[in-house]
């Protein structure tokens, strides 16, 4: 990756080996590529070529879904690994069905509903983030096999070799990664195996170098030669509980154990679900089911907007409803959801059109209100059981890390992937596992601590997930996939990306880029730095809508777009979270 003509500087520091150089025009990324054949988004182009060279090879979208996530796990390492969990969307084109592949990470057989609980009182977010027990079960793995084995057409050997190559032979840091790492320095600063392999002299790790990960091709070759096995059982495990249980910090530096144990990892499962599937505009949409809230909150979310027509309305309008949309929905979300297979949710009433149309009725398309209730959907399905109702008129929000990773592949036969996939906060528990180069999640603190509530923890059970991997049909035929990182926000960002293309009439570049606001039943609405004290801005604060602290940035979407002449057009960012890279097989011209 480094010309021979550049000077360089080799340091070897422990497991990760760093070699710096001149910034490169290889940091080019293309956010927007239309053509033939498969197409890739992701927010990597190291993990965009992966899939693209899986696709020339004949391999299938789901093939290169695995190629790049894997790949993403070695350039994004805060956001995802195989020591976290994910949610994939497949559209199989053969059999005309969308199937989903749910490995988000489990609670290990110790949790309790009291688990984050400390002399009767909740615990800070904070003590559990950074520690053992905030560790989830990984998924992403047996996904991973899941995928392949019922789907795919190649073997975790043929797909994990550009990751390998990646790990093995380096990328070069950007700005971003360097920034990220920096940010993140004290939490990774606590863990030897993490320090040493993104920090040098207690700083980030500089842009411009080359960052190899020798440790990570190690535990992927042990994957391409074991398979699904060699991660949850033998060494690898071992390595994954006594990391978890006791972590290994630096001096001076106390943490908290988690309780996993090899059982807990032998036992995991994915799921094969059902997608949620609901209307909009002539569309048809697939979302995530539960344990994901995203594809049930954007469908409810869209069936209240149908009844206005947001076409013909101005900007700002159209916008307000949007957001008050999004606030009725998430009061919902946050009241009602959790894993199916604890909580028997009222998925069928919160899809359902006439209790849109009973929700609808709370908005003022004059004047923003906040918070809003929770409504009641069990009169709107079939059940005869006594349900849990919600304890308060407004359940609180709860903390969500807002770091992801969403990727989206489609291939020659019309097959397409909308995956995300996730090790929660930045970097996750900070905890990397030593011999092995990744980190673990911190997944469990996207539980309530206190109950009652849908989502408090319990043995084996799923914390609710924001991931909102999201495919659209118009007449039958894929239309356009989406989806984003971003915690809570990844709903909105996804709800509101719809809105930009469908109802707006943004082409889906422009509907992806566009400034985003993020309302989750709070006191005020998340928007990116900037928009606050703009004219879009001043044109909502006419109807009541506030503005809060925003973080840096919501979401880094991507998105495939199937145009009427059978060309591809692939959509990532163009300036988030470093931009995007978006890559076809075959150019259009």
């Amino acid at each position: 990756m480094t010309p021979h003509s550049r000077p360089v500087r080799t340091v070897l520091v422990s497991s990760i080996i760093v070699t710096l150089v001149l910034p490169s025009a290889a940091w080019a990324k293309t956010p927007v590529a239309t053509g033939t054949g498969g197409a890739v988004a992701t927010i990597s182009e190291p993990a965009s070529k992966a899939a693209l060279a899986i696709l020339n090879q004949g391999g299938n979208a789901i093939d290169a879904a695995v190629a790049a996530a894997a790949t993403l796990g070695v350039t994004d390492p805060f956001s995802c690994g195989i020591g976290g969990g994910g949610f994939m969307v497949i559209y199989l084109a053969k059999d005309k069905r969308v199937i989903t592949i749910d490995h988000r990470e489990t609670a290990p057989a110790s949790f309790t509903p009291t688990v984050f609980q400390e002399n009767g009182a909740p615990m800070t977010f904070e003590t559990v983030r950074d520690s053992g027990m905030s560790v989830g079960v990984p998924g992403t793995v047996r996904g991973w096999h899941e995928a392949l084995d019922r789907y795919g057409s190649m073997s975790f050997k043929q797909v994990l070799a550009p990751a390998i190559a990646v790990a093995s032979n380096g990328f070069v840091v950007n700005d971003n990664f360097s920034h990220l790492v920096s940010k993140n320095k004290n939490k990774f600063g606590m863990f030897p195996a993490t320090a040493a392999l993104y920090l040098k002299n207690g700083d980030a790790v500089a842009a411009g170098s080359t960052l190899r990960n020798p440790d990570l091709a190690k535990a992927y070759r042990e994957l391409s030669a074991g398979g699904v096995k060699a991660f949850y059982s033998g060494k690898m495990a071992r390595a994954v509980v006594d990391a978890v249980n006791h972590p290994a910090t630096a001096p001076g530096v106390r943490v908290r154990g988690g309780d996993m144990s090899l059982a807990d990892l032998a036992n995991y499962e994915a799921r094969l679900r059902q997608p949620v599937h609901s209307t909009y505009r002539g569309y048809d949409i697939y979302g995530m089911p539960l344990p994901g809230s995203g594809g049930i909150a954007i469908a409810e979310a869209l069936n209240i907007l149908e009844g206005y027509d947001l076409k013909a309305m101005p900007r700002a309008q159209a916008e307000h409803l949007y957001l008050e949309a999004s606030r009725l929905a998430f009061a919902d979300r946050n009241a009602y959801l959790a894993d199916p297979e604890y909580v028997d949710a009222p998925v069928a009433g919160l899809l359902s059109k006439d209790y849109a149309a009973q929700r609808r009725q709370r908005i003022d398309v004059a004047q923003a209100r906040r918070p809003a209730a929770a409504g009641d959907p069990y009169a709107f399905q079939a059940d005869q059981s006594v349900p849990l109702r919600p304890a308060s008129a407004a359940t609180r929000m709860l903390i969500e890390g807002a770091h992801t990773t969403h990727l989206t592949v489609s291939d020659k036969d019309g097959n397409i992937v909308a995956y995300t996939y996730t090790i929660e906060d930045w970097g996750g528990s900070g905890i990397v596992v030593p011999g092995y180069g990744f980190l673990l999640n911190n997944e469990m603190t996207d539980f309530d601590f206190s109950g009652p509530r849908p989502n408090v923890p319990e043995a084996g059970k799923r914390p609710r997930s924001s991931m909102s991997p999201t495919l659209a049909f118009r007449d039958g035929k894929p239309a356009f996939s989406i989806g984003s990182p971003g915690g809570a926000t990844i709903i909105t960002t996804v709800l509101q990306t719809i809105v930009n293309h469908v109802d707006l009439g943004m082409t889906m570049p422009d509907a992806l880029n566009a400034p985003r606001m993020s309302e989750r039943n709070g006191d005020a609405t998340d928007v990116e730095p900037g928009f606050a004290g703009g004219a879009q801005a001043a044109a909502l604060e006419k109807n009541g809508q506030r503005w809060g602290d925003a973080p840096e940035e919501i979401g880094a979407a991507n998105a495939l777009v199937f145009n009427p002449d059978g060309t591809v057009t692939a959509v990532s960012e163009a300036r988030r979270h470093g931009a995007g890279s978006a890559l076809v097989q075959k150019s259009a011209h």
